[in-house]
């Protein structure tokens, strides 16, 4: 069964940076698109971006609640995926996901349709 483990999250200053990571486990995800998302207490989740397990780039950030101050990264080899942000705000605390589905990155920004995730990660940002 494969599952993928967030890692990262931590108390952090508004305009910090922070580094993500999405262990995968238990399997292969190739072919597959690793989905980042996350969910602030009382909201509801919130698509962050997308990036395909594959041999080609292929990610996707859609109408992302950070687009423009994340980037999506990944490492076959070490079966990580990565999701980097920048000039955090108090707004992106939240718990923070990663899932996988099988097919394309392109379009895919809706959490029910993803097949495989696991633990999140707590990132809090202080003012």
């Amino acid at each position: 069964q494969v599952q993928l483990v967030a890692s990262g999250g931590r108390l952090v200053q508004a305009g910090d940076s922070l580094r993500l990571s999405c262990l995968v486990s238990g399997g292969t995800i190739y072919g597959y698109a690793l989905g980042w998302f996350r969910q602030a207490p009382g909201k509801e989740r919130e698509f962050l971006g997308a990036i395909r397990w594959s041999d080609e780039e292929e990610t996707y950030y859609g109408d992302s609640a950070v687009k423009g101050r994340v980037s999506l990264s990944r490492d076959n080899a070490q079966n990580m995926a990565y999701l980097q942000m920048n000039s955090l705000r108090p707004e992106d605390t939240a718990d923070y996901y990663c899932a996988a589905k099988y097919g394309h990155a392109n379009g895919a920004d809706e959490w029910d349709d993803y097949e495989y995730g696991g633990q999140g990660t707590q990132v809090i940002v202080s003012s």
